[in-house]
């Protein structure tokens, strides 16, 4: 009676709602498996043309029944799998492939390193003539842009072609892009030709594949002549296709064709209004080139049109100010964004602690550190671990375990890297500080942070030769168990 009772308290206590959810997800996930059973049971009995009898199966298909029938497809039977896949992808209103799965399907089936497999299930539904569409076909090229396979995606393009399959602007996007990724801006080109043969006209995402493939390869005059064009075709740029030309002008063009661009965007307004990302981008181009003086012009222009500057745009200025030792004018940017409420004290200042450091001004990086604990301003974890580890690297071992201390009372310890944890007890055990170990033994234990297997056995060696045999005992077990 007791037992009972029990049980029935305890079932009392769990919400309605989260039975019903995990009831919900285990009754879809059993339907799911069932129709995939029938699925890859139909598949193995007729696998020479499937799809044509693969409607008789009357389950609803979803991406788990999929993924499922492609898993079990993809030991020893990738092309029935690709077939099953380029099937479903055209049957149910209700169903379409995610993103996901396309990058399920590749991963499963391995079409990176075996883009044959393509080749061969187009083959396949030229052949036996049960799948041959325009929509079958794009599924293909989506699985050769997932895959990034440009002459795979151009071989398709010309097969649709062959079968009277008349490619739309979508399918020429797809490998216009894959083209351009690859390199062979001449032959995407040839297709923007090519489609005004066949009454189609290129759009937003032609334009904007081609005129970034063209600055990738430094053709400023044909990404500028492309963008010009555009216009006459009755598609006019958007901040994207403007920013993205800015970008390439800022990386292989002068100065002066950047600030004139970045102008007439100003000029247009509307869609075209630069955005803190295009004037961050043309900052950091600008700052990779060597002009920080125009990069600065930069700052004071987007402030001026309105746009308040980011963490990024901020750390790239502070970072170029510190190449060039110009710390004054870096303290006083900081204390501009600051005061703006732009970005705060905290990223500012462990920003250029980080540009200091690299810039192996150690000094004037740990005063800056050391003040901002007196002031209360929390350091970001990735300019805590530069101090201690610099401190370490340095034999000042117990000043950073110091630190350590100073910068935990803080509270900004939890986003540290790892390893600073074992360089420090590293340290301190080789020097003999075995009490200030202990305490920090203790804290890792505590928080549950492993020793690297690297610092175990230094640490054993010293801990065992200073007779801390508890020490050994926990250490040897954390370590281990890792």
């Amino acid at each position: 009676m007791k037992i009972f009772s029990a049980t029935r308290n305890f079932s009392s206590s769990i919400p309605l709602k989260a039975i019903t959810t995990t009831q919900a997800y285990s009754t879809t996930h059993s339907l799911s498996s069932s129709a995939a059973q029938n699925y890859w049971t139909h598949l193995q009995e007729n696998g020479s043309n499937p799809e044509r009898t693969l409607h008789k199966i009357k389950h609803k298909l979803d991406t788990l029944c999929v993924s499922e029938v492609l898993k079990r497809c993809a030991v020893n039977q990738p092309l029935l799998g690709l077939r099953f896949f380029i099937w479903s992808g055209l049957q149910q209103p209700g169903y379409r492939h995610s993103s996901f799965m396309y990058k399920q399907a590749c991963k499963l089936f391995k079409i990176n390193e075996n883009p044959r497999v393509v080749l061969d299930v187009v083959e396949a539904i030229r052949r036996e003539g049960c799948l041959v569409s325009v929509k079958a076909f794009k599924l293909v090229l989506n699985l050769c842009r997932e895959a990034k396979l440009a002459n795979e995606g151009l071989w398709v393009l010309r097969k649709m072609k062959e079968l009277n399959c008349r490619p739309d602007t979508t399918s020429y996007n797809v490998v216009i892009g894959l083209l351009c990724e690859n390199g062979d801006v001449d032959e995407a080109n040839r297709l923007i030709g090519e489609m005004g043969l066949v009454d189609l006209y290129p759009d937003m995402i032609t334009y904007a594949a081609m005129v970034k493939g063209f600055c990738e390869k430094g053709r400023l005059d044909d990404a500028c002549r492309l963008f010009k064009a555009m216009r006459g075709n009755g598609c006019s740029p958007n901040v994207v296709l403007y920013s993205t030309l800015l970008d390439g002008v800022c990386r292989f063009g002068s100065s002066a064709k950047a600030l004139e661009l970045l102008g007439e965007m100003e000029k247009v307004g509307g869609d075209c209004n630069p955005n803190v990302v295009t004037y961050t981008s043309v900052i950091q181009r600008f700052c990779e080139r060597g002009w920080s003086m125009e990069a600065l012009s930069i700052f004071d222009r987007m402030e001026a049109c309105g746009c308040a500057p980011n963490r990024v745009t901020v750390v790239t200025l502070i970072n170029e100010l510190c190449l060039e030792e110009d710390l004054e004018a870096a303290y006083k940017l900081i204390d501009w964004v600051v005061e703006r409420d732009y970005v705060s004290n905290s990223e500012c200042y462990s920003s250029l602690v980080v540009s200091l450091s690299r810039k192996r001004k150690s000094e004037e990086a740990e005063k800056l550190f050391r003040r901002m604990l007196t002031s209360a301003v929390k350091p970001d974890g990735l300019a805590s671990s530069i101090m201690i580890r610099g401190l370490c690297l340095e034999g000042r071992v117990l000043e950073g375990f110091y630190l350590y201390n100073e910068i935990e009372k803080l509270g900004c310890m939890s986003s540290i890297d790892s390893d600073i944890y074992s360089i420090v007890l590293v340290g301190l055990c080789k020097e003999n500080h075995l009490v200030e170990a202990a305490n920090l033994a203790k804290v890792m234990a505590e928080k549950g942070i492993q020793l690297k297997a690297p610092y175990v056995d230094h640490i054993v060696e010293y801990l065992k030769n200073s007779g801390e045999t508890e020490l050994v005992s926990r250490f040897t077990q954390r370590g281990r168990s890792q």
